[in-house]
């Protein structure tokens, strides 16, 4: 994993965007972050891991103290980082939560977290993940680090560079669990002591299982006098247990006998089941023998009491047979009568049309009476008719005839006033059409005078438009000579200050050097040699300063200047702009002031006007001469249309006076005497309608009159060959078919009961040949029978209750022996498991008290030193050795990971916290960076291109410091970038690419980066 650049916005105490280029140090390997105590140098790293996982380890608070307090309401708060993992290129950005004004309204809303993750592919970004929670997500995948493996192995950050070492076991066991994430082990210690618990439970569940079997069965032994304390309620002898010991005894008792004397219950209950079945057989014989003779006495009684019934109801049917053969009478006649119906009601229905025919004919020749016809014969109707049709046609031929000239009087009408419109019409037009040649002349002349107003208008709009950018930059260059004057002001100030920081640089450095030689005055010891003059004699020394310059203060002034000189090249940028721009504008305006300017778009303005007044006289006439000459060519062709559609009504108008003439010819032949041809129409209508309604009704009463006589004459015939007398007897003796059907069915049941009743009681007579009259008892059966029934249910009540304890008591039998078994199995499996869970748990027999966790940490904890002891025996000069310790804690306290410190002078082990303060500082080190490499491996062998370390050089003395430099130096191999965060004055000189977190007056912090290239 390498880092390349990133970027902090509103973050901590950085309010403008700051850039940091990780690239720009590749070439030196090792880097210095460096500034005054509280500029943020630690922020730097906090972003850097804020970005990767959305948090800072330092801050106990969380994300909301991660925006800077510098922030307005509207500055956005923002961390990018660009690095490269599974080799490519990603870019990470993150804003923590924070408040911001809301966008509708007042107040703030809050500004929930967000995240971006993109990857660099094709020369552009591509997102890959858009909410916080994916992009997490994703960086896990690409990362392979958890947040604590970041810490401490890539950055190692202020405050936890030390804990590692001087941690407790407890810990340094969190630690290390969270990095090799051994939680799995601990996983597993919990599963062995659960199944050890599981076990024992077993065990006890198992042996309270048995004897609540074998205390039930006892029980039920007990209950049901099968213990063989006395005998079963058969009254059989059963087999009996005289060793059997009373009750209160009996749970102190081995499991094994109190089973076997169940297994001995178990026997009496069978023999006593066996017993009682048989007598629930006998019952059972003898309650169906009594059922059976019970049936034979019922089945005799019921023949009896049929034969009694069969007997009544044949004397009813003989009481009915009188009525049933008056009946039978009826429905003969009625069946006789039936085939006369038909010729009965032919002559009725035939004597009603006849009727019906006669008056017809009575009401047709009234009507032909009423019309003048009477006097025709039957003969000449048809002939009368045919004349009136012939009549009938002509006036239909004359009606239309009749309509046809009035349409045509109206077409006439119509014409004429056509042709009088049209005249009309055409004199107007031509009075229109006369003036039309005199006004476009004029017009012509008109347009010859105001031809080319268009030219004339372009070229006074170009002149207005010029003149008015002119006059917008003389405006413009008015309001520019304030900013000139305004920004020459501003850059006499900077340089002002410019000379002001100088002096007082040049003052601070001047007292510097006049106290050089009281400061190394103060160093001189002694004995020892001058570091100017080699003397071990120092008679004189140079008295120091009063008033001494420090580093900060000479830093300070320096850092003024340069703010001074910033200030000043950027106020004189300005000021050159102003003038450049104020040039550039008077230019545009020509030379000319703004009232010259104003004068001359006045005067533009006016010569527009007047010009474009010329171009709308000119559209105007131009205009309304075409509208002319398209007024004359309209006209000219309105009269030619004219001309010809009055040729074509006047034709028209002859026609139609030929047409009207002829049909008044044929009208005045169809009308006759009559005042129009629809009256006599209507007239002949009516007299044939007459004519032919006399003939039709003459030719009916013909044929009525003949059917009636052929209906009497078959009617007659059909009473001479019935028994009948006469129509009226026929008549008297019809029924309706539901009467016949009524009368039918009642004399058939009659004689179907009748018939039924007598086979059935001869059947019974037959069967009851031997049997009195008097009906048999049958309470004596029915007393038999409940008895037997009774005593049947008594056996299987104590057939069913014995079968049942018997099987209950053989069941608990069998699951108390098969649980006694089991026990001793479940005891072996819990003896094996209860020693595997204490071990695991550092319990007994684990003499170390090292859990299973401790003792995988342990085995990492032994790779973790040896790799820190090839640092450490270096940057010691080889005195001091890292050693793993598992030694036992004292009072009970967790064991296993202890470290020591072996100390080659002495030979003897001491503990961490007896190191000094800068031996403490290289063992954190030496033991970080081998724990840097050992996690790295577990983590897959990840390359890690990038480390930090945050302070602690500060405790070293200036050997200890090169040892611990060399170190780092080593690190730079194979193309690896290490930054170090100090305020170490000697480190700048041996660091010399650096990045500078400076503090602004305002409490801002501010980044610059520099680089130097070791060649």
């Amino acid at each position: 994993m390498k880092l390349h650049r990133l970027e902090l916005a509103g973050f901590g105490p950085f309010l403008a965007r700051q850039s940091v280029d990780f690239d720009a140090f590749a070439d030196d390997g090792i880097f210095l972050i460096a500034g005054r105590t509280g500029a943020g140098k630690s922020s730097v790293l906090d972003g850097v891991c804020f970005a990767l996982y959305g948090s800072v380890p330092r801050y106990e608070s969380g994300e909301k103290r991660l925006r800077s307090d510098h922030c307005g309401p509207e500055d956005p708060t923002e961390v990018a980082l660009e690095f490269t993992a599974e080799g490519s290129r990603w870019r990470v950005t993150r804003s923590p939560e924070y408040e911001r004004p809301k966008k509708n309204g007042g107040g703030f809303t809050t500004q929930a977290p967000q995240a971006l993750l993109e990857q660099f592919s094709a020369g552009s970004w591509t997102g890959v993940a858009a909410r916080p929670r994916d992009v997490a997500a994703r960086l896990d995948e690409i990362l392979g680090l958890t947040q604590q493996q970041f810490l401490q192995v890539i950055l190692l950050a202020q405050n936890r560079f030390a804990r590692f070492l001087l941690a407790r076991n407890d810990e340094r066991q969190a630690l290390l669990r969270t990095l090799f994430a051994t939680r799995t082990y601990e996983d597993y210690e919990r599963d062995l002591e659960s199944r050890r618990k599981e076990a024992e439970r077993a065990v006890a569940a198992e042996g309270d299982t048995a004897r609540v079997l074998i205390d039930e069965g006892e029980l039920l032994a007990r209950e049901s006098e099968l213990d063989g304390a006395g005998h079963g309620a058969t009254g059989d002898a059963e087999p009996t247990d005289a060793a059997t010991p009373p009750e209160s005894d009996a749970s102190a008792r081995p499991l094994a006998d109190r089973v076997a004397a169940l297994v001995r219950a178990v026997e009496r209950a069978e023999y006593r089941v066996d017993t009682l079945a048989r007598a629930r057989d006998a019952a059972d014989a003898e309650l169906a023998a009594a059922t059976e003779r019970e049936r034979a006495a019922a089945a005799l009684r019921a023949a009896q009491e049929q034969r009694l019934t069969a007997r009544a109801a044949l004397d009813a049917l003989d009481a009915r047979a009188a009525r049933v053969a008056e009946q039978r009478a009826e429905l003969a006649l009625a069946n006789a009568a039936e085939a006369l119906r038909s010729p009965i009601e032919s002559v009725e229905r035939a004597e009603v049309s006849a009727r019906r025919a006669a008056d017809a004919e009575r009401d047709a020749l009234a009507r032909c009476s009423a019309l003048g016809e009477a006097s025709l014969t039957n003969a000449s109707l048809r002939d009368r008719e045919d004349d009136l049709a012939a009549t009938i046609a002509a006036s239909d031929a004359a009606l239309a005839a009749e309509g046809e000239r009035a349409a045509l009087d109206a077409s006439l009408r119509e014409a004429r006033d056509s042709e009088q419109a049209m005249l009309r019409e055409m004199a107007e037009l031509d009075d229109r059409r006369r003036p039309i040649p005199a006004l476009l002349t004029q017009l012509s002349e008109r347009l010859a005078v105001v031809a080319g107003a268009s030219r004339g208008a372009e070229s006074a709009r170009a002149i207005l438009g010029d003149t008015e950018r002119r006059r917008a930059a003389a405006h413009e260059a008015v309001a520019l000579e304030e900013t000139v004057r305004a920004a020459e002001r501003e850059a006499l100030e900077r340089a002002t200050a410019v000379t002001t920081t100088a002096a007082r640089l040049t003052a601070l450095l001047q007292r510097r050097l006049d106290g050089a030689a009281g400061d190394l005055a103060a160093t001189l010891v002694d004995g020892e040699p001058c570091a100017v003059c080699g003397a071990l004699d120092h008679p004189h020394p140079a008295p120091g300063s009063d008033d001494p310059v420090g580093d900060e203060e000479i830093a300070a002034a320096e850092a003024e200047k340069d703010a001074a000189i910033d200030a000043d090249r950027v106020a004189a940028v300005a000021w050159r702009a102003a003038r450049d721009a104020h040039a550039l504008v008077a230019a545009r305006a020509g030379g000319d002031d703004v009232a010259t300017l104003d004068a001359a778009v006045e005067s533009a303005t006016a010569a527009l006007a007047r010009a474009e007044a010329d171009v709308a006289e000119e559209e105007a006439l131009t205009a309304e001469h075409a509208e002319l000459t398209a007024l004359a060519e309209a006209a000219a062709l309105e009269h030619a249309r004219l001309t010809e559609a009055l040729a074509e009504v006047r034709q028209r108008v002859a026609l139609d006076e030929q047409r009207a003439a002829a049909a008044e010819t044929i009208v005045e032949a169809a009308r006759g005497e009559f005042a129009t041809v629809a009256e006599r129409r209507a007239d002949a209508i009516g007299r044939r309608d007459a004519v032919r309604a006399l003939a039709e009704a003459g030719a009916e009463l013909a044929l009525r009159t003949q059917v009636l006589a052929d209906a009497r004459a078959d009617r007659d015939a059909r009473l001479v060959a019935s028994t009948f007398d006469d129509a009226s007897a026929v008549e008297a003796a019809l029924r309706d078919p539901a009467v016949r059907a009524r009368l039918d069915e009642a004399v058939r049941e009659h004689e179907s009961a009748a018939r039924a009743a007598k086979e059935r009681l001869l059947e019974l007579e037959l069967a009851l040949v031997d049997a009195p009259d008097e009906l048999v008892d049958l309470d004596g059966p029915a007393r038999a029978v409940a008895e037997a029934r009774h005593a049947f249910t008594s056996a299987i009540s104590a057939s069913t209750a014995a079968t049942g304890v018997a099987e209950r008591l053989r069941d608990l039998t069998q699951r108390a022996d098969a649980a006694a078994e089991g026990i001793a199995a479940l005891a072996d499996r819990h003896a094996v498991i209860a020693r595997l869970a204490n071990t695991v748990a550092g319990r007994a027999p684990n003499t170390h008290r090292m859990t299973l966790e401790t003792f995988v940490l342990a085995a990492e904890l032994e790779e973790i030193v040896g790799a820190a002891n090839l640092r450490l025996a270096e940057m010691s000069s080889g005195r001091y050795r890292l050693q793993h310790s598992d030694a036992l804690a004292a009072r009970g306290a967790a064991s296993g990971l202890g470290l020591e410190i072996m100390d080659a002078f002495t030979g003897q082990a001491r503990p961490p916290q007896s190191l000094s303060g800068g031996e403490s500082f290289l063992a954190s080190l030496a033991l970080a960076l081998g724990l840097a490499e050992i996690v790295t491996a577990r983590a897959g062998g990840l390359r890690l291109d990038t480390l930090f370390i945050d302070e602690g050089f500060g405790s070293l003395d200036d050997d200890t410091l090169d040892l611990a430099m060399r170190t780092l130096d080593e690190l730079r191999q194979g193309g690896r970038t290490v930054g170090v965060i100090s305020h170490v004055a000697s480190m700048k000189e041996q660091v010399p690419a650096q990045l500078l977190v400076e503090a602004t007056p305002q409490g801002l912090s501010v980044i610059r980066q520099q680089s130097t290239v070791v060649v």
